[in-house]
């Protein structure tokens, strides 16, 4: 797919617009339009439904442990500065990157791979800003560096395999992504990911705050409050969703990496001896959802993290990824991770930052020989009330990001097609497949022609179903022109009214995606849409 058209189809249909673009745009910003706003909400909508209002706390869903609970957080954006030191993030979470002087670009280090060449004389470390080993990309730079042309590619001599930027100390003889000359990036630098704000009016270093990075935090400084306001028992989940804000040094690949960004993040809480049975089953359960909406096939996977990617606190991870076509062939980029974290997150706010190169994990001390960054002090152990064991739970954390999500789902909607328009002719047609839980509008109602008595049983079937779904009225234009108006906004269905639904009342309903077209009376119409839309008859 050529993700310029998916863009430009963004912004023609009212799905995303850069933000603040009267000025030029803002870079890691984006802001959804009337159609993509809606898309938004159905995803989150059906995140919340399916894994926090609609799970049967009854019965034990296939792979669980056992039956679970879950409820609902809403957290604040800003919080304790001391929350981050707690967490880590305030002495970890940031990127170390180089800038290249030549191209005027930066880069993050552990990003940019390459090989070390010899020919005419030089030696240099060439390289690709990439996350695979794209050799003939190295091979191009190369050549062209040297001047040489195809045929005297055999004067390359390569010293060692691809390796990455990480692994070369020599930055002098350093052949940049983009750059015209060696020895133009600077040593690598570290940059912090967390916003920076103000609490209060005198805006002195002691009212420093940060806007959150991630809001599973706050599920975790309120696990006490959770437990003690209500009769959840372990094992049970904290559902959350929110903006989360993180300082990206390079944006990029539309909303796929951007500084303002919305997530849905679960924190469950389960006894340490059943955890690697609830890491298998959030795994599981969560790519399944992404499946029944419709992401599926080679361009979706389940990836296991290897014991050099883990986080120091983790002791499995899982990626769900989709096959992204920005991404180049056979690279696949972030959907969702499941991680188990043990029982890192409560430890640290009961006890402080712990030291991450300590196995197991041990309180982190200052040159004082005091905690580097103290705790709360607060107990969140839990004690069992049936077995009378007190413990500090493990964690299983799923973190989706609803804006991947509504890019994913985007980019595995977008098709091309064939079909014929007013004459019969075949005509190219553009259409969002998206599934019809995900659809901003989910019915579409025509007059025939704006004459007749039509426009009026027309909005009456608008107005029916506006009382239970996003519906759209149009009467303006050729009835071929507003079906694939409706295509290519990713309406599932239209409803017509014509000569024939005067005498019998009845509607002509067409299907988006098979084009099968059938007749149902008036009475029935909104009842056909609303068991469609909610997957009884897909």
């Amino acid at each position: 797919m050529d993700m310029d058209k998916l863009v430009a189809l963004c912004r023609r249909r009212g799905y995303l617009f850069q933000s603040s673009e009267i000025y030029g745009g803002l870079s890691g910003f984006w802001d959804y339009g009337p159609l993509g706003v809606e898309l938004k909400r159905n995803i989150k909508d059906a995140w919340w439904r399916d894994m926090v209002t609609a799970h049967d706390d009854l019965s034990a869903p296939d792979g669980a442990a056992s039956t679970y609970e879950m409820v609902g957080l809403d957290c604040s954006i800003v919080m304790h500065p001391q929350v981050w030191k707690c967490s880590g993030h305030y002495d970890l979470f940031h990127d170390f990157m180089v800038d290249c002087r030549s191209s005027k670009k930066r880069y993050r280090h552990d990003q940019v791979q390459g090989r070390w060449l010899q020919a005419k004389g030089e030696r240099a470390f060439v390289t690709v800003e990439s996350s695979s080993d794209e050799v003939e990309q190295i091979e191009q730079r190369a050549l062209k560096f040297l001047n040489l042309r195809g045929k005297d590619k055999d004067q390359l001599q390569w010293d060692g395999e691809v390796t990455s930027l990480t692994t070369v100390s020599d930055f002098t003889r350093v052949l940049a992504p983009d750059a015209k000359e060696l020895g133009t990036l600077t040593a690598p630098r570290e940059f912090n990911l967390m916003f920076k704000t103000t609490v209060g009016a005198l805006g002195g270093a002691e009212d420093a705050a940060f806007l959150r990075p991630e809001t599973a935090q706050g599920i975790f400084v309120n696990f006490k409050n959770v437990l003690d306001s209500t009769r959840v028992r372990v094992p049970f989940g904290i559902a959350q969703m929110g903006k989360s804000f993180r300082n990206e040094i390079t944006p990029r690949n539309f909303t796929f990496r951007s500084r303002e960004f919305e997530q849905m993040e679960i924190e469950f809480f389960c006894h340490p001896d059943t955890s690697s049975q609830w890491y298998r089953y959030w795994r599981d359960r969560r790519l399944r959802w992404y499946v029944e909406l419709g992401l599926a096939g080679e361009r979706l996977r389940l990836r296991e993290h290897e014991a050099s990617e883990l986080s120091h606190y983790s002791t499995g991870t899982a990626d769900i990824e989709y096959a992204f076509p920005f991404l180049p062939t056979g690279q696949f980029g972030e959907l969702e991770g499941i991680s188990h974290r043990g029982d890192f997150d409560l430890r640290s706010h009961m006890e402080g930052k712990l030291d991450e190169k300590s196995r197991p994990l041990q309180l982190e001390l200052g040159p004082d020989g005091k905690p580097k960054w103290r705790g709360s002090g607060r107990d969140l152990t839990y004690r069992d009330e049936l077995t009378n064991e007190r413990y500090t739970p493990h964690v299983i954390e799923p973190s989706a990001g609803a804006d991947r999500a509504a890019l994913a789902f985007l980019c595995e909607a977008y098709s091309e097609d064939q079909a014929p328009d007013e004459q019969g002719a075949m005509q190219l047609r553009v259409v969002l497949k998206l599934h019809p839980r995900l659809a901003p509008i989910k019915a579409a109602v025509f007059p025939l022609v704006k004459k007749d008595g039509m426009p009026e049983v027309a909005q009456d079937i608008y107005r029916q179903l506006k009382r239970q779904m996003p519906a759209f009225y149009d009467e303006k234009g050729a009835i071929g022109r507003r079906y694939r108006r409706q295509d290519e906004a990713g309406t599932p269905y239209c409803i017509t009214v014509d000569g024939q639904s005067l005498q019998d009342r009845t509607v002509t309903i067409r299907d988006r995606d098979s084009l099968e077209q059938w007749r149902v009376k008036i009475d029935d119409c909104v009842s056909e849409i609303a068991s469609r839309v909610s997957g009884g008859a897909r």
